[in-house]
Formats: C-alpha cells, structure tokens, sequence
C-alpha cells in the first residue's frame, strides 16, 4: 500500500482519496474507510477508543489509516471533519441520534401495534432527515441528467430492494421515458439487458448484503460503455464502486427489520426531478425572434 506524502485538506478531498485507493486498502482499512464514509460526523466528534470500537479495530490501526493518508496522526484527520460541522452540516449528531433510538426500541418488550408503527415512524423520520443531507444536492442533479440524456432507462433491484426499482419504473414510464424493468424472471436477467448501449443508462439499486445480479449487471453495462447509477447504503459497496453516479442512503433500521421509506422517497424525487427538468422550456437560439433594425 503506497502512503500519501500530502494529506487532504477538506473532507472532501479525503473521501475522494478514499474512493480512489479504497481496492489497494487492507481489510483491516477498509473496514475503518467505510466508517470514515459513512459516519463522517462521527468521526468529527467521538474519541480513538470509541471509533476503533465502532470500526472493530484497535485504535493504532485507525491511526495507520490516517497516516497512509498522509496525516500526522487520527487527530488532524478528524480536524477536517469537525471543520465541515462547524460550516453547517445539518446531519450533526444523525449516527448518535439513530444508536439511541435503536438502543431505546430494542430495550423495549414489544407492545400492541400502536406501539410498533410508532417505532416505524421515528425510525424513518430519522432517515427522511438525513437523505437530503446524504445524497446531496450535486449528486441528485447529476442523477437527473443522466436520466434525461438516456435513450433507454434500464431499471433492476433484487430481493429487498424489488419494491423500489419496480416504483422506478413504473414511474419513469408514466411520465413517458423508455424504460425496461429488469425483473429476472426465470433467469433471463442478462439476456433483459441484451439491447443494452453506452448511449443508454442502468440505475441499480442494492443494499448489503448486494445481490450478484446486480453486481454482475453493472459489469456487463461496463462492458457496453454504459453509463450507471446506483443507489445502496454504501459508496464503496460493489455496485457504487463502478458507478458513473451514487446515490447514498441510509435507511432505518427497526428492531432488526430495514425500511425502504428513504429509498421510496429519493425514487420519486428523481422522477419527479426529471419530469420537470424534461418539461422545462429549453431556449433555442435559432427559434428566438429576429431583432428589429435599430432606427437611427
């Protein structure tokens, strides 16, 4: 593993770093990148023993990281992170907040139904709070764009993640794009794609543990020169790693049981985003009314 002479100097130019060398990292680094990604508000505020606890680690293997980072030590890496707090971050505390909640619900006995649909509700409340925050405003626009520039939508999800690419594409086809859902139906997911091109656009959505069909068709979209978007719960998980987009969510998790609220909620934001954005008046030089002579 080579070591980074200069370290970053935002968070973002780290996560990008991270990104980039995440392949040549140990096991053992990546397990702490991943947190470093995901819980970066965390990794602001909380103590060396308390993050390798959370990472599963000693504390000097997360000092390593940061210095194959190129930092001194653990502190100046989480410097960059509390600076971007300090600049407004709205998801402060969100990992906190979701650990006390889930501490809370599974100290509980379980009650009537009335009790367990609460649960339901601030668990994914929480969730709602943050997405905006997780996927960010760049990145949903960047999504959109791909959308609208796409001859063909190819939309797949499998198990737990069926419900929100079948609402894709039944919704990108009421609001009249060419799309084909990828529903795998007696195996034939690969031959679905066949038809598949670079002037087209696969949206994947996979969450851990990341089904191998979606895995294997973002390979077979890369073969094409096609352009992907993913949505999962991670930006280094097998199907955001080889992505053209990511789109990071987090969902809530309920007495062991995932939600797909955050993830229903992004899907129609994105549709809805590119029927306006296909919608909107495009200004066309050549249509614009000749000027009148200037009388002088």
């Amino acid at each position: 593993m080579v070591e980074m002479d200069v370290p970053p100097t935002t968070a973002d130019e780290l996560r990008t770093a991270i990104l980039d060398r995440y392949e040549s990292l140990s096991k053992r680094l990546q397990q702490i990148a991943r947190y470093v990604l995901d819980e970066p508000n965390a990794v602001a505020l909380e103590t060396l023993a308390v993050l390798a606890e959370r990472c599963n680690v000693q504390p000097s293997a997360i000092v390593r990281f940061a210095k194959s980072f190129g930092f001194d030590g653990a502190s100046q890496m989480q410097r960059l992170f509390r600076d971007g707090l300090l600049s407004g971050n709205a998801a402060l505390g969100y990992g906190e907040r979701v650990r006390q909640f889930s501490q809370n619900v599974d100290g509980k006995s379980v009650g009537d139904p009335a009790q367990v649909l609460a649960e339901f509700v601030e668990g994914n409340v929480l969730a709602l709070q943050n997405l905006g925050d997780a996927v960010g405003s760049r990145n949903l626009a960047a999504a959109v764009k791909l959308i609208g520039e796409a001859d063909t939508v190819y939309v797949a999800g499998f198990r737990r993640s069926f419900p929100v690419a079948a609402y894709l594409a039944y919704s990108l086809h009421q609001v009249d794009k060419k799309t084909v859902f990828i529903d795998s139906i007696g195996g034939m997911t690969r031959q679905q794609i066949h038809a598949i091109t670079k002037r087209d656009l696969l949206i994947a959505v996979s969450y851990h543990p990341y089904a191998e069909e979606a895995v294997q068709l973002i390979e077979a979209a890369a073969e094409q020169h096609c352009k992907v978007l993913s949505i999962s719960d991670s930006l280094v998980s097998p199907v955001a790693k080889p992505a053209t987009v990511v789109l990071q969510v987090r969902e809530a998790e309920i007495r062991k049981f995932r939600s797909l609220s955050a993830s229903m909620c992004l899907a129609q934001a994105l549709v809805i985003g590119y029927a306006f954005a296909s919608s909107a008046p495009k200004r066309n030089s050549s249509k614009l009314p000749a000027r009148k002579p200037v009388k002088k």
